[in-house]
């Protein structure tokens, strides 16, 4: 890949995972990209490898004052930010029931207002460029639900929505926005970026007990190639009309579409219903 435009990009969450894989992909690519971590010694390793085009910068994205010090780092290195890559992230484990009140708020304020005060601060930035492209990291799990992850799925489906108004807002005004739906990937998401409930309800170990043991135990074997992810994420934002939505993996289509027949099957059978209540 060869990127002769020098575009800017910023992505959070870089210490491992998803987030690793975008920002050294894009480094290969010839990107400028500014990686974001809580803490910057995880990064170190990426920016000692590619100084001339890479920045580490400090990023809690649930630290109002570390968003907006992380784009005034960013503007002040590289002067604008064309790419905002929003992949910051956590899972949780457990049925509804089960969860724990604190660390489902925690996954909302890292998974959907993280991303979306990120996305304000460098939203006037954009509009004054006439450009830019946002690219959120949601989930197959903002489009399809599964027990034992009600919360997260909560917090992908926000993300999907939110960044689906937002498209409808800033089109006009040269901004993208594309949201990544993956499936499973081998990164740290079923292993230690999720925690899970500590307490077990008997009612619910057909389905959500099953779900979570079957997610840990897919750990470090699932079927999604991190840099291939990222490889695809690059060939969007080379597009002059990129997608608003991206599935990325075979079990991400197969899922999305089985949702689009379950979908169908309700609107269909209960058309007249449906008609049938206005004035």
């Amino acid at each position: 890949m060869e990127n002769s435009n020098n575009k800017v990009w910023l992505i959070t969450g870089c210490s491992t995972g998803f987030g690793r894989a975008f920002a050294t992909t894009a480094l290969r690519a010839g990107y400028l990209v500014a990686v974001a971590s809580r803490k910057t010694s995880d990064i170190q390793d990426i920016v000692d490898a590619y100084p001339n085009t890479a920045l580490a910068v400090k990023l809690d994205v649930t630290n109002t004052n570390e968003i907006k010090a992380a784009v005034r780092a960013t503007l002040d290195h590289f002067g604008k930010i064309d790419v905002l890559l929003n992949n910051a992230g956590i899972g949780y484990f457990g049925a509804i029931e089960e969860s724990d009140d604190a660390e489902t708020r925690r996954m909302f304020e890292i998974n959907f207002f993280g991303l979306a005060n990120l996305t304000k601060e460098v939203l006037p930035l954009m509009r004054s460029q006439k450009s830019g492209h946002i690219i959120n990291v949601a989930s197959i799990g903002g489009i399809a639900s599964y027990p034992a992850l009600g919360y997260y799925h909560a917090t992908k489906y926000a993300v999907d929505g939110f960044s689906e108004s937002l498209s409808k807002e800033v089109g006009h005004l040269g901004i993208k926005v594309t949201i990544v739906a993956p499936g499973a990937f081998r990164t740290d998401w079923a292993g230690r970026s999720a925690n899970e409930t500590p307490g077990k309800i008997s009612d619910y170990a057909e389905t959500a007990e099953i779900t979570k043991v079957w997610l840990r135990n897919k750990d470090g074997n699932q079927p999604g190639n991190p840099v291939k992810a990222a490889e695809a994420i690059i060939k969007v934002v080379e597009c002059p009309n990129p997608p608003l939505r991206l599935l990325l993996g075979h079990d991400a289509m197969e899922a999305a579409r089985a949702k689009l027949v379950l979908l169908t099957k309700d609107f269909d059978e209960w058309e007249s219903t449906t008609l049938n209540v206005n004035f």
